[in-house]
Formats: C-alpha cells, structure tokens, sequence
C-alpha cells in the first residue's frame, strides 16, 4: 500500500473552505475508526494545548461519520505512536526544530509507509527535499519523502528563490500559499 503524503502551505487550523477540503483529504482514505497521532514537535510547549485543541475541532468538523481517536506525540514514544497511528499530522511551528528531531528517527520512512502523512507549513518542510524558510534563513534539506524543492507561506516575492541551484534542479518546484495543499503517493 502507497503512502499518502499532503503537504499544506500554512495556517490549516484557519477557519475557511480549503482548510476544510484539507482535513477531508486527510481522512478520505481511511477506514471507519481512525487512529491520529498529533505532532507538535516545531512548537513551544505553552501552544501544545491550544494547536491540539485547533487540531481536534478541524478534524472532527471535517469528519464524515468516523470514530477519531487522538494522541499527542512524544519524542519518547515516538515509534510505538507512529505504529499505532493511520494518520500522522506534522504541525507547523519552527522548521529546524522539527526536522532535528524527525532525523533521529532513522526509519522514519518505513515507519510511515501505508500511512497518511499530512503536513502542515514546517511539517510540509520536512518531508520535502528542499526548502525555503524565511524564518530558518535559507534554503535547507528536508527528508527527502517527497520529492520536491518547496516554499510554503508563498507569495510572488518568494519565486526566485531556487534560482542558481546546479544540483537540484531535476526536482519539481512546489510553491503553496497559506491555505493550499498538494497531495502524492509514494
């Protein structure tokens, strides 16, 4: 079975109609109960709570009559989580703080396999190949589940950004603005 991954380009817990056709994406392939896993590892703990709870009402105003169950992600618990889980929600928040903590999982790639794997902003980031954070400062590496060099949050003043790349350029540019999401299957 293919791995969904959906990449959203910031802000999801926003009230409005793409935000509402993202959390559907995210749970129309599943089964009738749901495991989800919350990853809040690019936020500060003092915004856990409030993301969780932002989190929890988008899914369950975008559920169509599934059983959810919820669990917030621990670095500790990490791999038996993602077990557990047929969904994996990467929160946006602080790019290299997630991405440093993601990379000491060294089968991470595995561990998702067959899963949905959603990502929101940093969580896009990180499953890329490539990005461009204007708050990290520069073009970096993500895990490279994804094949392309992306910039979420984008606007038009953001384009040029890739240019000059020799080694890269054979990836796909995935450029998302606040609201919108991509979805592939690896």
């Amino acid at each position: 079975m293919k791995t969904k991954i959906i990449l959203h380009g910031g802000y999801a817990s926003h009230k409005n109609e793409q935000n509402d056709q993202f959390f559907k994406e995210i749970l129309s392939t599943t089964k009738k109960v749901v495991n989800i896993l919350l990853v809040y590892f690019a936020k500060e703990s003092e915004r856990v709570e409030v993301n969780r709870e932002e989190d929890i009402f988008m899914f369950n105003k975008n559920n169509e009559n599934k059983t959810l169950n919820f669990e917030v992600a621990t670095e500790h618990f990490f791999v038996d989580q993602v077990k557990r889980a047929d969904i994996v929600y990467l929160h946006g928040g602080t790019t290299l703080k997630i991405l440093n903590t993601l990379k000491d999982f060294p089968n991470l790639k595995s561990m998702f396999e067959g899963k949905v794997i959603a990502g929101e902003s940093a969580g896009s980031y990180v499953l890329s190949s490539l990005f461009y954070s204007v708050k990290a400062g520069g073009i970096f590496e993500g895990l490279g589940f994804v094949p392309v060099k992306m910039i979420c949050h984008f606007s038009n003043e953001k384009k040029d950004k890739f240019e000059g790349l020799k080694d890269r350029n054979e990836l796909e540019s995935l450029f998302l603005s606040d609201y919108e999401y991509k979805v592939f299957h690896i």
